[in-house]
């Protein structure tokens, strides 16, 4: 039994031994297994990642020779093209405003013209390793990718490098969405690499810096500084640095006009990172950030600054096409004539298209970053800006005043002169002009539903010279009150060379944008003798010359009479000589010089004089009748200040690129017009003008000017329209003051003509010009007569005490 018992427990371990063997054999079977398995995994994970590696790293080379994406050329990245707005200045060095269209208001600044605290800011703001990596900052891309976007912590901090975020701005759309956003960066990161092989580190941030889009027209670092601060990029101070810095995180949102407070507190998340950075003390950023928030914050438009009538003028005439006769309306046959004359004789008209690149492409004016200098003074331009300004304020009130309680006001209410209906067609017609009007139509709207839009009341906003006034009015009564408004124009150049000192186009360019001086032309008047006396002078008439001031009965050439009508009475039946004659502005001495010498020779004579409008060769030319601009005038003035030389209107001197190389110069063009001797006879009459005639004014208070100085005044039917023409030896300028429509005018003439109009603006802009010792004029400065001049077979004519007096109180022009 025990025997048995025995085998039975030797054959149970030995079965037991077996079975535990054959487990033990199976776990390391399935272990080796496991262990091929993972090694497999391991294997295809590596395999995988290093595929996954290759094709990253090939997708990136791709996209680093632009396989894939756009990645600009090598020549583009070494010269990329930069959109710079031209700027204008004065001719003593002031910046008057500039030229830019969408790509914004950028004007470029150099390193060494950007303020060090911008710098600074900048790197510790944006890019604290910006002088170690070579475009891609891994350890700022590891954080932005870890703690921005797997953990959310939304104040991490961004990866994207100055580099990186120039490559955005020169090369990368605006994305549409998150996923177009990332097919950019990898670009992005690819060209930022490339700009570290081709430019310094300084020149990325000067690159950056000119390239950020600061709000308000305000593109680049130097614009920002002039929006903001009013001051240039070199000038900003280590707070004012900090603000702009921290725009750059978000404009929009920390826009300092808008939300200054959040500003103020990311402008000191900007000295805590300088302060981290070691750049400015503990003590200095806890004093910096206790600063408030302080702006000189000015928006950039091109309807405010100085000389913007000046500015669109010349901005036409830069950009001018060739004229051709299609291109312009039936009835614009003048326009067509001007503008072609001026494309064959002056080179700045058009000069965009007649000054081709050396690769035969135009420049262009909002985009190249020209440097436009020009003639004017801005001195005298702010000199005549504010005469206009003092003046006009006053007319418009006593406009106001004498229009008060006026049921056709703010047209005439002489109903020969302007009937009712004709009254309300005008209206009608401005009506249909307006942009309202446009738009209704293009909306597909009736006449009849326009003309119901414009009697329902609207807010809007009205100049006044108190500023813009926030109302609200039918827009047919808006119409009505901004053709209340009395409009004006005034130019004042140097004669002997032509440059243009000043120009003011009217009383607001921001309200009244058509321009008085170069585009409007009007009625002149009186001002239109010196031209027919100069012609006379020249036919061997002088200043002695004597004529019977009675009204004389003329006949045209088609047998018509004409018998034209004077407003003085002092002489009348008597001989009165030429210098008499003008200095009293006697419409009879004219009308009997048009007949004695005939209306074709005048026409010729004021084209001679640089007046191209189409003139009607009738005896009541003689009058002043026809349509000429400031412009005009004051050029075909110059000739009275000038020895007889027509100088023309030179607005430019200089024009050079981006990078201040000259391209082209501008230079004067003269033209004789009077010989020698007439001249002297036709200066002596104009000189008597303002010492004893109808611009006498001017040697009274409050201009109580002593300069030797010529001038005429004019004044046309109804007192439509009120000129003055003055010169010194040194300036010749020209004033209109008029109603938008010759049927707004003043009724009586006291207010209404030239004397009281217009001479006013040219006494206050000479008394301020004469009040600058900085300025080289003086009222000590002389027209010299030669010694062999005969004027007057040796008589000088004065006119007496009396007859002084009488031609400024009868008003005579």
């Amino acid at each position: 039994m025990n025997s048995i018992d025995n085998k039975d427990k030797y054959r149970n371990t030995a079965y037991n031994t077996n079975k535990g063997s054959n487990s033990n054999n199976a776990e390391d079977d399935r272990a080796k297994a496991r262990k091929t398995r993972n090694r497999k995994v391991i294997g295809w994970i590596w395999g995988l990642l290093l595929v996954a590696m290759a094709v990253f790293f090939a997708v990136f080379v791709m996209v680093y020779n632009g396989v894939i994406g756009y990645m600009p050329p090598v020549e583009e990245l070494k010269n990329p093209h930069d959109k710079f707005a031209s700027i204008v200045y004065s001719a003593d060095g002031v910046e008057m405003g500039r030229y830019f269209a969408n790509t914004g208001n950028r004007v470029y600044a150099d390193f060494d013209e950007i303020s060090p605290y911008v710098v600074n800011a900048l790197i510790a703001t944006e890019d604290s390793r910006f002088e170690d990596h070579s475009g891609i900052d891994f350890r700022a891309l590891n954080r932005a990718l870890f703690k921005t976007v797997l953990m959310g912590n939304r104040n991490a901090g961004g990866g994207s490098t100055i580099t990186q975020q120039l490559a955005k701005q020169l090369y990368s759309p605006d994305s549409k969405g998150l996923y177009e956003r990332a097919i950019q960066k990898p670009i992005e990161w690819m060209i930022a690499i490339k700009l570290e092989r081709f430019y310094s580190k300084e020149e990325i941030i000067k690159m950056y810096l000119n390239q950020f889009d600061f709000l308000y027209n305000a593109v680049g670092i130097k614009s920002a500084a002039k929006v903001y601060f009013d001051k240039e990029a070199k000038d900003l101070n280590i707070q004012e640095a900090a603000l702009l810095v921290g725009m750059v995180k978000n404009p929009a949102y920390f826009n300092p006009v808008r939300h200054p407070e959040r500003t103020r507190d990311r402008r000191n998340v900007v000295f805590d990172q300088m302060y981290k950075a070691g750049m400015i003390s503990e003590a200095e950023r806890d004093s910096l950030s206790a600063l408030p928030l302080e702006l000189d914050f000015h928006r950039v438009d091109h309807k405010e600054g100085l000389a913007p009538y000046f500015r669109e003028e010349l901005r036409r005439y830069l950009t001018a096409k060739k004229p051709h006769r299609q291109d312009y309306p039936s009835w614009d046959r003048q326009g067509f004539v001007d503008d072609s004359i001026e494309w064959e004789i002056n080179p700045l008209y058009g000069w965009v298209e007649k000054n081709p690149k050396a690769d035969g492409s135009h420049y262009n004016l909002y985009q190249d970053g020209l440097r436009i200098y020009t003639t004017i003074d801005s001195r005298m331009q702010r000199y005549a800006e504010e005469a206009v300004e003092e003046h006009m304020r006053s007319l418009q009130q006593q406009f106001f005043r004498e229009k008060r309680g006026s049921s056709t006001a703010p047209y005439t209410s002489n109903s020969a002169e302007l009937s009712a209906k004709a009254r309300q067609n005008l209206i009608k017609n401005a009506m249909h002009q307006s942009e309202r009007w446009r738009v209704g139509k293009l909306a597909g709207k009736s006449d009849s539903e326009i003309e119901r839009e414009f009697e329902h009341s609207v807010e809007m906003s009205v100049f006044s010279y108190n500023g813009a006034v926030d109302t609200v009015m039918t827009p047919r009564d808006s119409i009505l009150y901004t053709k209340s408004f009395l409009r004006t124009g005034f130019m004042s150049m140097d004669p002997s060379n032509g440059y243009v000192k000043a120009y003011v186009g009217g009383p607001d360019f921001k309200f009244f944008q058509y321009d008085m001086v170069s585009t409007g032309r009007r009625q002149i008047g009186s001002t239109i003798k010196p031209f027919l006396y100069t012609y006379a002078m020249e036919q061997g008439k002088t200043p002695c010359s004597m004529y019977l001031n009675e009204q004389p009965v003329l006949y045209d050439e088609s047998g018509r009479q004409w018998a034209p009508r004077n407003s003085g009475k002092a002489r009348i039946g008597e001989m009165v000589d030429l210098r008499w004659a003008l200095t009293n502005s006697n419409n009879w001495i004219s009308a009997r010089l048009i007949d004695e010498f005939g209306a074709q020779s005048l026409v010729d004579r004021m084209h001679a004089f640089g007046i191209t409008n189409q003139l009607p060769a009738v005896k009541s030319l003689a009058l002043g009748p026809c349509e000429v601009s400031v412009k005009e005038m004051v050029t075909a003035y110059t000739a009275f200040a000038n020895g007889g030389m027509r100088s023309d209107p030179v607005f430019v001197t200089a024009i050079a690129d981006n990078n201040g190389n000259v391209i082209s110069t501008f230079v004067p063009r003269h033209s004789e017009v009077i010989s020698r001797t007439a001249y002297y006879k036709i200066l002596s009459i104009l000189l008597n003008v303002v010492d004893s005639g109808t611009g006498n004014r001017l040697r009274r208070a409050p201009f109580a000017l002593t300069a030797q100085m010529g001038g005429k005044t004019g004044t046309t039917n109804f007192n439509a329209d009120g000129w003055f023409m003055g010169f010194t030896p040194e300036l010749v300028s020209g004033v209109w003051v008029g109603g938008d429509e010759r049927y707004i005018h003043f009724n009586n003439m006291a207010q209404g003509q030239g004397a009281s109009m217009a001479l006013p603006i040219y006494g206050k802009y000479m008394k301020k010009v004469y009040s600058d010792n900085n300025l080289p004029y003086s009222q000590q400065s002389r027209f010299k007569f030669p010694g062999d001049i005969d004027l007057c077979a040796g008589e000088y004519y004065e006119p007496e005490e009396e007859q002084a007096e009488e031609s400024v109180a009868g008003a005579f022009d």
